[in-house]
């Protein structure tokens, strides 16, 4: 399935085993059918179909949403080798503590925003009918150092955008792999068909700014004093790319 297919659902069972793994991520069979008082013949069947449809798969004994992208990129610069891959909801922990480790105080809001929420929702990866959101993460030995986060808005008039972040861990920049990151969420936004992405950004934050501009993101606007950091008002970067 791909994460920006519409979801159809030809039984109500089966929409609400579906919307059950999708908030929590992860989930054991048993629990979702206890806590959806299913009769374990009915429930079995259900799951069956909708493996079988290509929406749930089960992966180390749990549920997830059958979105998976094996594709892997290799990286190597100056003695530091890794991979960028699509982020798992095993990856939640280390990826909300390199978010905010990435973004410093204050100096990248949305991304502040994104590890909250996650953080909050304890789920990586979202589909439903108002959002679609996957991560992929750059890795140097296993360790998640790096992120791009693209958040779709599902609703009609704005199902053709998508917010994105992205940051690397302060040791590791310098290495290609924030382009990397980069490249590879632009790539996921126009196999989606998406056709623009946006971002905003404190007008502060000179350097992810410049790494943008550099990038083909363009300032479409600036909206004076718009955040207040440390008791000082900020204007805001709104920034943005066609796909």
């Amino acid at each position: 399935m791909e994460l920006t297919d519409k979801l159809e659902f030809d039984h109500d069972d089966r929409r609400d085993i579906y919307d059950y793994v999708e908030r929590h991520g992860s989930v054991e069979p048993d629990r979702a059918r206890r806590s959806l008082d299913m009769e374990p013949r009915a429930f079995g069947h259900h799951v069956a179909i909708l493996k079988r449809n290509g929406v749930l798969v089960e992966k180390d004994a749990e549920l997830r949403i059958a979105y998976e992208d094996d594709a892997e990129a290799e990286f190597e610069s100056d003695g530091v080798e890794g991979r960028i891959r699509q982020a798992r909801e095993e990856d939640l922990t280390g990826l909300v503590g390199v978010i905010r480790q990435a973004i410093g105080d204050g100096a990248y809001v949305d991304a502040e925003t994104v590890a909250d929420i996650v953080d909050h929702e304890e789920v990586l990866l979202r589909h439903n009918e108002l959002e679609s959101r996957v991560f992929f993460v750059a890795t140097v030995d296993n360790e998640v150092v790096g992120w791009v986060s693209l958040n779709a808005n599902e609703t009609e008039k704005l199902d053709h955008t998508a917010e994105l972040t992205v940051g690397v861990l302060e040791e590791y920049r310098g290495h290609g792999i924030g382009s990397g990151l980069l490249d590879r969420g632009v790539e996921w936004a126009a196999e989606s068909g998406i056709e623009k992405l946006y971002n905003s950004i404190p007008a502060t934050n000179d350097d992810a700014i410049d790494f943008l501009s550099g990038r083909g993101w363009e300032t479409e606007a600036v909206r004076e004093s718009h955040y207040r950091i440390d008791g000082d008002y900020v204007d805001e970067v709104m920034m943005a790319r066609r796909v």
